[in-house]
């Protein structure tokens, strides 16, 4: 140590502060590892140098860091950073174990509360999340991050009152929030005599940021919508689907290709007698587009007392992908060697470690679902996989499931849904690979038909709980009535009686949409005009 070093744990711990402020981290662990070597009973240095390690991804490392700053001294702000390495080391079990530690407690300050609060909500403890942002929000009521998160929360708990008024203040705080905008206009039918048009629409005139505009213009069609100005709600959808667009990289092709090769490498002679997967029958799939009544199904199978709505889980691509990566033994893989090399995974192998992955978003009943829509590319994957799982499609007017598409502004995932020629072009990929997996897997999955389930909730609720060799409950048909959180676009939906004015609505805009249907006609799918 020169005759400069900073000498005192504290100087030392300011200077990793300084890298980590400068985004030097590699520097910064040094730093950290330096002043651990000095003063290797001084709990914060053990702290940065996890922080540093967590940050470089060297979780295992991370880990062992963090500990032992816990047995120097216990705080709850240790105890947070171990619960954040365990989540992002995708072990979902010790993060839930984690987070039920810090459930309840007292915590020091507001900026506690609310990251406790958001690990709880990533590891499925929505009312934990609420008691912790409430909380939060007691001792800060002017953060608006704060009000926006249990804004969320609510909603997926189905208190839309609650919610509305959580993304009010969170809008009065800061106004440039924007999503706050969007998710507020999805909480409820706007009335003409309660509704957010006039800001909505003074707030796009005065806002600059692309990203911020998308949000607006989506919300601003949903409340337009409501009002029944279905011409304005159609600009103003375009005009935020194209600048979302316009913000992506993204090439529909790509996708296609993909979705082709599948139906080429899956044909029916991988599933004709020789199918070694899991001997394991606790997975019900439901598969499909999105906006097609993937979580209603859910929501009535979620019902039945033996069963356990698991939400959209992503294990199955990703315990795939880790599979394949083994395989590949380092090599750099194109998507389309993705698909071919799929066909040489262990799939018994793929299905017990998905079994595995799966656990800790379980409660303990006998059957569970995964409801990700996106496995309809993986229906025969699945099947190979876990032979005796049981997979549900859902299906929807095709206009129906585009218009529906369209207008829903997604997080991440469905970068084909902002351009009408590309959304098209998509489904037609889609209704093609469903037909195949119909083919060669005849009779594996069960296809319901949205309209149907509307129209006879209860033959349908019947239909499904036969195919997923699940006895009758009245429960199925009362589905509105279940507790339990949704954290879907459809929450507040699934949580009323059901109702039939979404079907047919693609019709108020029939001429917008008119070279969809010209689109879907010409590749053979009927349009009911």
């Amino acid at each position: 140590m020169t005759a400069t070093a900073p000498r005192t744990r504290e100087q030392m711990a300011d200077r990793v502060a300084g890298c980590i402020e400068a985004g030097d981290l590699r520097q910064a662990l040094h730093a950290s590892q330096d002043l651990n070597r000095h003063y290797p009973d001084f709990a914060y240095g053990w702290y940065l140098a996890s922080w540093s390690l967590r940050k470089l991804q060297r979780l295992p490392d991370a880990l062992r860091t963090i500990d032992r700053a816990l047995q120097l001294e216990p705080s709850d702000r240790f105890r947070m950073h171990r619960a954040r390495c365990l989540l992002e080391a995708g072990d979902m079990a010790g993060a839930a174990a984690a987070a039920g530690e810090l459930r309840g407690r007292p915590l020091a300050d507001a900026v506690l509360h609310g990251e406790v609060g958001t690990l709880l909500y990533r590891v499925g403890d929505h009312a934990g999340a609420l008691e912790h942002y409430s909380a939060a929000i007691e001792l800060d009521q002017l953060n608006p991050e704060f009000h926006f998160n249990r804004a969320a929360v609510r909603r997926y708990l189905g208190d839309a009152v609650g919610a509305e008024q959580d993304f009010d203040a969170a809008i009065a705080l800061r106004p440039d929030e924007y999503e706050a905008y969007n998710g507020r206009a999805q909480l409820r039918q706007q009335a003409a005599a309660h509704n957010h048009v006039a800001q909505l629409r003074d707030t796009i005139s005065r806002t600059r940021s692309p990203a911020g505009l998308v949000q607006l213009h989506f919300a601003l069609a949903k409340e337009l919508e409501d009002l029944e100005d279905h011409s304005a709600s159609f600009e103003s959808l375009r005009a935020g689907a194209r600048l979302k667009r316009s913000l992506m990289r993204y090439d529909v092709a790509t996708d296609l290709g993909i979705i082709d090769r599948i139906r080429e490498v899956y044909t029916a002679d991988r599933f004709d007698g020789h199918i070694e997967g899991c001997d394991n029958a606790e997975a019900i799939f439901v598969i499909g587009m999105p906006r097609t009544g993937t979580t209603l199904v859910e929501r009535i199978l979620g019902s039945h007392p033996d069963v356990c709505a698991a939400g959209e889980l992503n294990e199955f691509g990703l315990e795939l992908t880790r599979q394949v990566s083994a395989l590949a033994a380092g090599r750099t893989l194109s998507r389309l060697d993705f698909v071919d090399s799929s066909t040489r995974v262990d799939f018994r192998a793929l299905g017990q470690r998905y079994l595995e992955r799966v656990r800790p978003y379980r409660d303990g009943r006998p059957v569970f679902i995964d409801k990700l829509p996106f496995n309809y590319l993986y229906a025969g994957l699945i099947h190979l996989a876990l032979p005796h799982a049981k997979i549900v499609s859902v299906r929807r007017d095709p206009l129906d499931t585009c218009y529906a598409v369209y207008k829903q502004l997604f997080k991440d995932a469905y970068p084909f849904s902002y351009d009408l020629a590309e959304l098209g072009r998509y489904y037609v990929a889609y209704d093609r690979l469903m037909r195949h997996w119909d083919t060669v897997m005849p009779g594996v999955v069960l296809t319901v038909h949205y309209e149907e389930v509307v129209a006879d909730v209860r033959g349908q609720a019947q239909r499904l709980l036969q195919h997923c060799a699940l006895g009758w409950d009245e429960q199925c048909v009362r589905f509105h009535e279940n507790a339990r959180a949704s954290t879907t676009a459809s929450a507040l939906q699934v949580r009323q009686p059901l109702y039939d004015t979404s079907i047919g609505r693609w019709r108020r805009y029939a001429e917008q949409l008119e070279p969809l249907r010209l689109q879907l006609e010409a590749a053979g799918i009927a349009c009911d005009r």
